[in-house]
C-alpha cells in the first residue's frame, strides 16, 4: 500500500455536503490534501441542466479519494448514503434565495428540516463522530442590545432583522433558525456539533460561478451598488482561513457549541482608501452609494483564537487573490 493511501485510512473518510459551492469546494480539496478521504454530495440536475462538476473531479488526490453523490435538501433522506461510513460530517449546503423566490418561512422550513435530517443521518449512522456545520455572522451581529462587540453568547434578533428589510434578510433568519436547531437536536441527542461562524468570505474560489460573498465584497469594484450596500464596519475573513477552521474545530478534542471566524474588521472609509491605492486602476464607487443605513455589530474570534487556531491572511491577500481569481475567470 502507497504511503498516501495509508494515511488517508488513517484519517478516515469524512462528507461534506453542497460540494460545488464556494467554502465547500475549497474545504473539499483541503481534506483531500489533509489526507481525508472525501464524499460530497451535489444536487441531483434535471436532463439538459447538470451542473459542471469537473473541477472537483479534477482536485489532486480526488480520482483515489473523492466519490460525489447526488442530493438534494428538499429530500434529506438523499444524505444518508453519502454519510453512510463517515466519521465526520461538514454541513456546508444551504438553500440560497437571493432574489427572493421562496418566502422567508419557506426557505427557513426547507433548511431546518434538511439539517435536522442530515444530523438524523449522523446519529444513525453510528460512526460520525462529530458534526462541524458552517453557519455565518449574520446569526450573531443583527442585534440592537448587548455590547459593542459580540460573542458566541449572543444571537441575532430576527424581528430587528425584519424590521430592518434587509436584503437576503430571508437567508439570514432561515440561518439564525437553522443553526438554532441544529445545536437544540445536538443537545437532546447527544451528537457532538460544532459551528463555524463565518463572516464575509473574500479570497479565492474553485466553483465556476463569482460567488455571492465575493460579488458583495467587490462591490466597489465590480460596479453593482444598486444591488448591495456595505456596513458602515466590515469584517472579513480569506476563503481558506475558513476551510481551516473547518478542519481544525473537527480535529480539535475539546472544540464545543459555536466559534466566530473573522480575521480583519476594517470601516468602509478605510476599505475604499485601500482599495483606491492598492488597486488605482479601477474606478471605485462613489462612498455615500455604497454604505448602507444599518448598524452591526463588531464580533470577537477570542474564543476561536483560545484554542490555538492562527489566521493566516490578512486584507491584502484577501483582495489580490479574488481578484485574480475573477480576472482569470472573466468577472473582471
Amino acid at each position: 500500500m502507497e504511503e498516501s493511501e495509508k494515511k488517508r485510512e488513517k484519517k478516515g473518510k469524512v462528507c461534506v455536503t453542497g460540494g460545488t459551492g464556494f467554502v465547500a469546494s475549497w474545504l473539499v480539496m483541503r481534506l483531500l490534501q489533509h489526507g481525508y478521504t472525501v464524499n460530497t454530495t451535489v444536487r441531483s440536475q434535471s436532463a439538459g441542466s447538470e451542473k459542471d462538476i469537473s473541477f472537483l473531479e479534477n482536485l489532486p488526490g480526488a480520482q483515489q479519494s473523492l466519490r460525489i453523490f447526488n442530493a438534494d435538501l428538499e429530500n434529506p433522506d438523499s444524505f444518508e448514503a453519502a454519510i453512510e461510513g463517515c466519521i465526520g460530517v461538514f454541513h456546508v449546503a444551504h438553500p440560497i434565495n437571493f432574489e427572493n423566490k421562496e418566502t422567508e418561512a419557506m426557505i427557513t422550513n426547507k433548511s431546518v428540516k434538511a439539517t435536522l435530517g442530515i444530523l438524523k443521518a449522523c446519529l444513525n449512522s453510528k460512526t460520525v463522530k462529530r458534526v462541524v456545520y458552517t453557519s455565518s455572522a449574520s446569526t450573531v451581529t443583527f442585534n440592537e442590545n448587548g455590547p459593542d462587540v459580540l460573542d458566541e453568547e449572543w444571537w441575532s434578533d430576527l424581528d430587528y432583522v425584519r424590521k430592518m428589510n434587509l436584503v437576503g434578510a430571508s437567508y439570514r433568519v432561515s440561518k439564525t433558525a437553522t443553526e438554532r436547531a441544529a445545536l437544540e437536536f445536538a443537545e437532546n441527542n447527544s451528537l457532538d456539533v460544532v459551528c463555524v461562524i463565518p463572516t464575509r468570505i473574500l479570497g479565492p474560489f474553485l466553483c465556476p460561478g463569482c460567488p455571492e460573498s465575493v460579488r458583495m465584497s467587490l462591490a466597489m469594484i465590480m460596479g453593482n451598488e444598486n444591488q448591495i450596500k456595505y456596513f458602515e464596519t466590515m469584517p472579513f475573513v480569506h476563503t481558506d482561513d475558513v476551510a481551516s477552521a473547518h478542519i481544525f474545530l473537527f480535529e480539535y478534542p475539546e472544540a464545543k457549541g459555536r466559534y466566530i471566524c473573522s480575521a480583519v474588521e476594517i470601516t468602509v472609509d478605510k476599505l475604499i482608501e485601500f482599495v483606491s491605492q492598492r488597486y488605482p486602476q479601477f474606478q471605485i464607487l462613489n462612498k455615500d452609494s455604497l454604505i448602507d443605513a444599518v448598524k452591526i455589530k463588531s464580533i470577537s474570534s477570542k474564543k476561536l483564537l483560545d484554542t490555538g487556531f492562527r489566521y493566516k491572511y490578512g486584507l491584502e491577500e484577501m483582495f489580490d487573490e479574488a481578484i485574480e481569481c475573477c480576472k482569470k475567470k472573466g468577472f473582471l
